[in-house]
C-alpha cells in the first residue's frame, strides 16, 4: 500500500461509499510510467522483443552446453538440427528481426498512451453495477457493508483476470483457425506457412521464423485484436504480449523440462508443438500458444503416445 490520503466518497444506491485513492494492490504502480523516461506504450512494444531474445539466449546456451544430465530432456539429438532443418540459423535470426521490426512499427501506430486513469471513478462505476445485485442477494444492510470490498476485488482482480483470460482465448482462437487454414489450403501453405516448417526440428529463437505475411497475420494482427477487444491498457497489454512471447519461445525450445513453469501450466508445451513439426503430426496440434481446447474439440489433437503407437505400426 502507498501512503494514506483522504478517501473519496460518493453516493451509490443511497449509501455513502468511500474508496482510498491510494489503496492499490501489490501489482499496480501509481507512477505515470513504469520506467522513468520510457512511456508505457514504448515499453509494451520493447518488452516482447527483449523477452524473446532473453529466453532464446538461455535455451541457446543449453543447446551449446555439453551437460550430460540435459540429454534426457532433449526432444531431438543436436545432430538432427543440422541434418533435418532446411534453413540456416543466420537466415532465421534475420527473418525474426525483420518481423519484430514490422510489429514494432505497427505497434507505434496502434498503441496509444492511456493518460491519467481515475481508479476511484472506476471503482465507483463497478459499485453502481454491483449494488442492486448484491442488495437482492444479501439484503441492503449487508450490501452497504460488503460493497466497498467486493467492488475493490472485482475492479482490481476479477476484471483484469477475465480480460487476460479472454485475450488468451482470442489469440488461441485466431491462431488455431488461421494456422489450420494454412495447412488445409495448399496455396497458403506453399507460399507462406512452409517457411516455418523449414524448421523440422524447432529451436527457441526460431519460434517467430515465418514468412513476413504470416508473421503479420498470425502473430502481430492476432495480438492487436486481442488487446483491442478486451479493452486492455498498455500495462495489461505488456503482460499479455510478454507472456505470449515467452510461451511461444518455450514451445519451440526443443526440451521437455519437468521444472519449466511454462510447460507445467498447460498441455500446450514444447513436446506438444514438436509433434506438429514432424511429418506424422503436421496435420495435428494446430493450437498455439496457450491452450489446446480447439484441438481437443475439433479432433486435431495428437499425443506423444499416439505418435509412438503409429511409428510402431509403421
Amino acid at each position: 500500500m502507498n501512503q494514506t490520503l483522504p478517501s473519496v466518497c460518493s453516493k451509490v444506491d443511497g449509501h455513502s461509499i468511500c474508496f482510498n485513492s491510494t489503496d492499490y494492490p501489490f501489482y499496480h504502480s501509481p507512477r505515470p510510467t513504469l520506467i522513468d523516461g520510457v512511456s508505457d506504450p514504448i515499453l509494451t512494444l520493447a518488452g516482447p522483443v527483449l523477452a524473446y531474445w532473453a529466453l532464446s539466449l538461455i535455451f541457446h546456451y543449453l543447446d551449446s552446453s555439453e551437460w550430460k544430465w540435459l540429454q534426457k530432456y532433449r526432444l531431438h539429438e543436436s545432430a538432427e538440427v543440422q541434418s533435418k532443418n532446411l534453413v540456416t540459423r543466420a537466415q532465421v535470426i534475420w527473418a525474426v528481426i525483420f518481423q519484430q521490426i514490422v510489429q514494432t512499427v505497427l505497434g507505434v501506430y496502434w498503441l496509444s498512451d492511456d493518460g491519467h486513469v481515475d481508479h476511484v471513478q472506476g471503482l465507483n462505476r463497478i459499485a453502481r453495477y454491483l449494488a442492486p445485485v448484491m442488495a437482492g442477494i444479501v439484503g441492503r444492510e449487508r450490501e452497504s457493508q460488503l460493497l466497498p470490498s467486493v467492488s475493490y476485488a472485482v475492479y482490481w482482480w476479477v476484471v483484469p483476470t477475465l480480460q487476460l483470460l479472454f485475450a488468451m482465448f482470442v489469440i488461441d482462437t485466431w491462431q488455431y483457425f488461421l494456422h489450420r487454414a494454412m495447412h488445409v489450403n495448399k496455396w497458403l501453405y506453399r507460399h507462406f506457412h512452409s517457411w516455418h516448417h523449414r524448421l523440422y526440428v524447432p529451436y527457441a529463437y526460431g519460434a517467430l521464423y515465418n514468412h513476413p505475411v504470416e508473421g503479420f497475420l498470425l502473430d502481430s494482427l492476432g495480438a492487436m485484436i486481442a488487446e483491442t477487444v478486451t479493452f486492455m491498457n498498455s500495462r495489461q497489454a505488456l503482460l499479455l504480449f510478454v507472456v505470449s512471447t515467452l510461451k511461444t519461445v518455450d514451445d519451440h525450445c526443443g526440451y521437455r523440462l519437468p521444472f519449466d513453469p511454462l510447460q507445467m501450466v498447460t498441455s500446450n508445451n514444447a513436446d506438444y508443438h514438436d509433434i506438429h513439426h514432424q511429418v506424422i503430426g503436421i496435420k495435428s496440434n494446430f493450437s498455439q500458444p496457450f491452450f489446446i481446447h480447439w484441438d481437443s474439440i475439433l479432433g486435431t489433437r495428437m499425443t506423444r503416445q499416439e505418435v509412438e503407437s503409429r511409428k510402431r505400426r509403421d
